[in-house]
């Protein structure tokens, strides 16, 4: 008779526990173990944030499961506050700790899986134990703690967590600053597209300081790299997270120049029998180098793939797109995939492209206003990124994210077949009319970026505001001409054989104009994104230079 095997899971939530779920499923007669360092093996930590303001009221809801529950359920022997401490690879055993104890046990495997997660960043700085980090149940403790007698906060990053603890702190009545070092919030994002972000936020009484950052944390306030100080009751650390991997490390296997544990496209490490998943673990994205990437999703789905692959199902992990969304004082925003800012820092060849239509037909009640940026390599059509801001946004990427899944090509978005009522979309879905105007591209269309403009202008050419008087008289660029849209025609012939650069608010009728002067001899560029993405662009510019907004 063939003796059970033994599978040990070090680390739960995401990764672990889909792994070790996904083994019991596979195989009933299994001895699976799970060694979680924490109080919690099975939490919803993309949900802490949202008890610190409330919105989720109930602290056991975000308790998933718990080691009994786990018991009865998958016959899961889930052993929490215990750590594993030392792998040794030839014996094929873990040393697992109590942290409660003190006593040790080695713990044989026929297959290890690794998922310790990531620990946040500590800045190296004058008083950083002052600041607090969110990472699980207990951190979300320690700041609502905190927060009790708080009147100020300071967070000191604005990636995803560090806003929606901004948001949440705010719904419980805090003042709040955030500090971020880039030039604008929101990595994933690029300046223009974060912008709006940006504006909901100050909108909501969350005040900016960004392209600085801090330099001490004392016990009433922060001082930042230019010598200004904030006053803090609270601080909370949000600068992003590092691999938790030192017991893979001590182990011998394989990292990456991050710490980040190597696996191959099963998830096994650099050790046959040691799998790893989760966001200690560097993946395999669809364009660049391997890279971390921090999403609960990933964790999940690769926490599955590594359990196939003991189980003996085998199937390889697809690359990461990096998809994620984030909603802020009713704002959603969402991106996939590469920035414009990093692909040119590259050198890559690519096209850009901005449009601001609603979310759904503009004739029905309830249109909000949506931005949307996709980024397509030059020579392949290949979509290399998307970003959108406004109503609809997360609907909108999934498609877009789909669609490169698919290897769809940028152009091919006008021809997916969208679902549409007046309520829910257009009958040109926003992510159709994208695949329309990269095909107007392809076939010859100039077009100019918002910070391409300046150049261009001293290069030569000629700006024309292609927009209503009134709508000029509210804003314009400057060294515009206005010729509206409507008397363009007349002085079309004017206008043969200079170089122009036509703008309208959004660039459609920018494009409608560059069609007609096309056709007059005139060579002429369209605007990307108009007025509104300019706007948007120079503004983001202003505000992300260091200044407090």
């Amino acid at each position: 008779m063939i003796s059970p095997r033994t599978y040990v899971i070090v680390g739960g939530v995401a990764g672990g526990m889909s792994a070790a779920t996904r083994l019991r499923r596979l195989d009933e007669t299994a001895r699976i173990i799970v060694l979680e360092r924490g109080a919690h093996v099975s939490f919803a930590n993309c949900g802490l944030p949202y008890h610190v303001g409330g919105v989720i009221a109930d602290r056991e809801a975000l308790i998933l499961q718990t080691p009994a529950s786990l018991a009865a359920r998958f016959a899961l022997d889930v052993r929490v506050r215990t750590e594993a401490v030392a792998i040794d690879r030839d014996a094929r055993t873990v040393l697992a700790r109590d942290l409660t104890t003190g006593a040790e046990q080695s713990i044989g495997y026929d297959a290890l899986v690794l998922s310790p997660g990531a620990a946040p960043v500590r800045l190296p700085i004058e008083g950083v134990e002052r600041g607090l980090t969110l990472r699980d149940i207990a951190d979300m403790d320690r700041i609502i703690a905190a927060a009790q007698d708080a009147r100020r906060a300071v967070i000191v990053g604005a990636g995803f967590i560090g806003l929606e603890l901004a948001e949440n702190l705010r719904h419980r009545g805090l003042e709040v600053a955030v500090v971020q070092s880039m030039p604008h919030v929101l990595r994933p994002f690029d300046i223009e597209m974060a912008h709006t972000v940006a504006q909901r936020l100050r909108a909501n009484g969350v005040q900016l300081h960004l392209g600085t950052t801090v330099s001490a944390i004392a016990d009433d306030h922060v001082v930042l790299a230019d010598g200004r100080s904030l006053p803090s009751d609270l601080v909370v650390l949000s600068v992003g997270v590092r691999a938790d991997s030192a017991i893979a490390r001590d182990a011998g296997l394989a990292l990456d120049p991050g710490g980040h544990i190597i696996v191959d496209e099963l998830q096994r490490t650099s050790d046959p029998a040691i799998y790893a998943v989760g966001d200690a673990v560097v993946k395999q994205r669809f364009d660049g180098d391997p890279a971390p990437v921090w999403l609960a999703g990933l964790a999940n789905r690769h926490g599955r793939l590594a359990a196939d692959a003991i189980a003996g199902r085998p199937h390889a992990a697809v690359p990461a797109l990096g998809t994620a969304v984030i909603g802020l004082f009713g704002l959603t925003a969402a991106a996939v995939g590469r920035t414009e800012r990093e692909l040119r820092e590259e050198g890559r060849a690519i096209r850009v492209i901005h449009t601001h239509p609603t979310d759904h037909a503009g004739y029905y009640p309830g249109a909000e206003l949506l931005a949307l940026k996709l980024i397509v390599d030059a020579e392949t059509d290949a979509i290399l990124g998307a970003q959108a801001v406004g109503g609809g946004a997360d609907k909108r990427i999934d498609v877009i994210a789909t669609a490169m899944a698919g290897g769809i090509p940028a152009r091919g978005l006008a021809d997916l077949e969208l679902a549409y009522a007046p309520q829910f979309a257009s009958a040109k879905d926003p992510v159709n009319m994208l695949g329309y105007v990269d095909d107007n591209l392809i076939h010859g269309e100039l077009s100019v970026q918002w910070h391409e403009l300046d150049a261009r202008l001293t290069e030569g050419w000629r700006l024309i505001d292609v927009r209503t008087s009134g709508e000029n008289a509210l804003g314009a660029i400057p060294g515009s001409t206005l010729l509206p849209l409507d008397e363009l025609r007349e002085h079309a012939e004017s206008l043969r054989g200079q170089k122009v650069i036509v703008h309208c608010k959004v660039g459609q009728r920018g494009h409608t104009a560059a069609a007609l002067l096309r056709q007059y001899g005139v060579t002429v560029a369209n605007l990307d994104g108009g007025y509104t993405t300019w706007r948007a662009g120079t503004q983001a510019v202003a505000a992300g230079a260091g200044s407090a907004s």
